[in-house]
């Protein structure tokens, strides 16, 4: 029986030997006994070395006027995003020290990084709202072809 311990910041793909548990060589003596660390695929967040990268999806209200949430991590705390100012599609934001311990020195964690993505109403609008719209954004139109990639 042989008990394995899976350590903090340990990463897909990472040996875990067994010196000298394994089947014997042809001379007798017994080799190494090797697991290998495979991650699971998480629902939510996304693993790249340290780092942790999630997608949080907001209503286009909240996109304009701000929010507050809260994202609950891996380990139960849970991670409070403000954004208090107007949220683009796409836009980023990095938490510092809220990604996985690093396996050499648990006492450093990667980054959270957020991605936000805007959830639009459904749904057709009134003329009255429109003009609404517009009153409200006071935004000239702008329409510009360009190569985005």
């Amino acid at each position: 029986m042989l008990e394995l311990e899976i350590e903090p910041g340990m990463r897909d793909g990472q040996e875990y030997p067994f010196v000298a548990e394994g089947e014997p060589h042809l001379d007798g003596e017994p080799g190494d006994l090797r697991f290998i660390i495979r991650q699971v695929k998480h629902p939510r967040f996304e693993r790249k070395g340290d780092d942790l990268y999630a997608n949080v999806t907001v209503s286009l209200q909240d996109a304009l006027i701000g929010f507050e949430m809260d994202i609950a991590h891996l380990d139960g705390h849970k991670v409070h995003i403000v954004r208090d100012k107007i949220t683009w599609p796409g836009a980023r934001m990095r938490k510092a020290n809220e990604g996985m311990p690093n396996y050499e020195n648990n006492n450093f964690k990667g980054s959270l990084f957020i991605t936000f993505d805007i959830d639009f109403p459904k749904g057709s609008l009134t003329e009255e709202d429109k003009e609404g719209l517009k009153a409200i954004l006071k935004q000239d139109i702008k329409q510009t072809v360009y190569n985005g990639l």
